[in-house]
Order: C-alpha cells, then structure tokens, then sequence
C-alpha cells in the first residue's frame, strides 16, 4: 500500500463516525473519491455514491462508513454522564476507556468509570451493561457537564492506530471503514481501465443499526449487481470457541461468503476472478443472513443479485480491532478485477 493510499486510510480511521453521525466521515471520503470519479453524489441522510461512468450494466461496491459507539443518555447530579450504546457495542471492553465526546462545540475528553479492584466486591465479577456505565469528563455537578455536552451527543473510544508486525494494524472502527477503503480504491484502479460497466462506489450510513443506508441506496440506485465488502471474522485468533471457528485466517486473503444473501453467479465470478488474476481468497459459509448490507441489497426492487466480500479482523467491536493490509489491498484488487469482467455476466439464476 503506497504513502498516499495509507494517508487515506489513517484519516478514516482517526474521523469519529457514529451511526447517524457520519457526515465528517462522508466529507472525507467524498473529497478522496472526487480525484477519480465522474460524479458524486448524497442523498437525504448522507449515504456517497461515487460514479465512474462506463456501459449499460452497472456494478455497485459498496462499504459501509459508520462505527459502533455510544451517546449521552443522561446527566446525573455529581456531573457523571449515563451513556446508551449506538450499535452493537460491547459492554465487556467499555470499563476503563478513554473516550470523546463529540457536541457541536467540539470534542470533550472523558474516561469510561471502573471501580478500583482494590474497592469491588471480589466475589462479584459481574458486568455492568452499558445503560449502567457512566463518563468522568472531570467535572463537580450537573449544571457544568450540562454547560460542556448534550443529551444525545455521540461518545467514541479515543483510539488511535497502532502498527502491528506483519503489516497489520489495530485501530477501532476498522468495522467498516475498511470496506469504504477498498471501494473508494477499487474505483480508482477501475477509472485507470476502460471498462465497459458504469461501476458505482458507495458509502452507505447507520449499517450498524440495522442496515438503513443500504435500504435507502439499494431502493434509489437500483444496480445490476452489489458487492457488499465488510470485515469477517478472523477465527484464527486464540480464545475463538472450536464450535464457532470458520477457517477464515488473519493473512490468507479476503473472503468470498457463500449462502443466504450471495447469490451464486455472483460467487462463481468472483471465485474465477481471483483465479484468473492469483489472488488469494478464502470461502465462508453463510446459512441464514451476512450480517451485512448485502442482506438488505440482495432484497431491493424485487432483489439485485449480491455478493458479500469479507476482510478477515480479529476482535470485531472492540477497540483494537487487527487487520492484515495485505488482505485489504487484496479486495480492492478483487472488487477491481471482478467490475472489469462484470458486463460479461448476467447474474440471474438457472431454472
């Protein structure tokens, strides 16, 4: 991964995005993609679409730019801030942050509260759930954390990236602006081709809270064909419970899901894309949903054929998500590859 392309990266990944507080995050990627692309364009709630303008068929690739956090819930008297999760936060790992939050006034330091061992009950080892959890932002009373941030302001780790050995790094959030990453990369090596497909990259808005971006996109867009790209779980990490293991491995490549959502020309193409071009992949079993935007693409305007293209992460929804970035570079080369044979194809099934 070159300077400029990795510069693109850290940003994203240092911008706070919320779900339904994307838009910083948006901006950021809509001014990368603008260098490439023939047009860019939002909707009403800030999901991006990019466009490269291309033949009849048209091909979307799609990330989705929000994170897991929490937000202000409620003030108590002593100053200390309540906080209720946005997304699939995890209570275990919550305890004992540092966090920002976010007002219109800027950022405001604070640390998530954590009894001193030397305090707890030892026989007690039970976990607050977050709506239990509180923010120390230093302040004597009410009325001064009243004067700093808001009921509903948005509150994410303060979590910076961290370079791993093996080219992997640890940052939170990596779910999902990676996969914006690999859109936004993949249509550039596209704009440097001549292809025949109109190829959309999308930023899609508040996945984390049920996919709602994606259903707004897929409705309005109405391609021929999605490639939804999204962390997967890396289930080579130790502690990962035998029963759950996937065979998806941190540094194999990205990962084709077969099931559900994808539909199986789309998983055919993409399996003799990578072929072709020797890219590396790995193959996942999906028996009921992705978990992913592709669940709600594969359902809009009487279903568009997709596909959903994981990177392999350990640790999803903690702060210290880890990635290989040879896997990322690997998707975006896949996601490339597969929108220059995409006219060839008409993805529907045979029956």
């Amino acid at each position: 991964m070159d300077r400029q392309r990795r510069q693109f990266l850290d940003d994203l990944l240092e911008t706070a995005t919320p779900s339904g507080f994307e838009t910083v995050g948006q901006r950021l990627w809509i001014d990368y993609v603008s260098e490439f692309a023939d047009e860019v364009r939002t909707d009403a709630y800030g999901n991006a679409v990019a466009v490269l303008e291309g033949g009849d068929s048209s091909l979307a690739l799609t990330g989705h730019g929000d994170e897991i956090g929490f937000m202000v819930r409620d003030i108590e008297e002593n100053g200390a801030i309540r906080i209720t999760p946005i997304g699939g936060s995890d209570r275990t790992v919550s305890k004992g942050q540092h966090v920002r939050i976010h007002t219109t006034d800027g950022t405001v330091p604070g640390v998530v509260g954590q009894t001193a061992i030397h305090l707890r009950d030892r026989e007690d080892d039970s976990i607050d759930d977050i709506d239990d959890q509180y923010v120390d932002i230093g302040t004597e009373d009410a009325d001064e954390t009243a004067e700093l941030v808001d009921r509903g302001d948005p509150v994410t780790f303060d979590q910076t990236v961290s370079e791993l050995e093996n080219d992997r790094i640890a940052a939170r959030g990596l779910d999902n602006r990676i996969g914006i990453w690999a859109a936004a990369e993949a249509l550039r090596r596209a704009a440097q081709r001549d292809l025949d497909t109109t190829v959309y990259a999308v930023s899609t808005v508040q996945e984390e809270v049920g996919l709602q971006g994606a259903k707004m996109v897929g409705f309005d867009l109405a391609p021929d064909a999605v490639v939804a790209i999204d962390v997967t779980h890396a289930t080579d990490a130790s502690g990962t419970p035998s029963s759950r293991k996937t065979g998806v491995e941190l540094g194999e490549g990205p990962v084709v899901v077969r099931g559900s959502a994808n539909h199986p020309e789309l998983v055919r193409t993409a399996r003799e894309v990578s072929a072709d071009a020797d890219i590396d992949i790995q193959l996942q079993a999906s028996g009921n949903r992705t978990g992913t935007d592709a669940d709600a693409f594969y359902t809009s305007r009487g279903g568009i054929p997709s596909l959903n293209v994981g990177v392999p992460n350990r640790y999803m929804h903690t702060p210290v998500e880890v990635v290989d970035l040879a896997d990322l570079d690997a998707a975006a080369d896949l996601l490339c590859e597969f929108a220059a044979v995409a006219d060839e194809h008409e993805f529907s099934v045979d029956v």
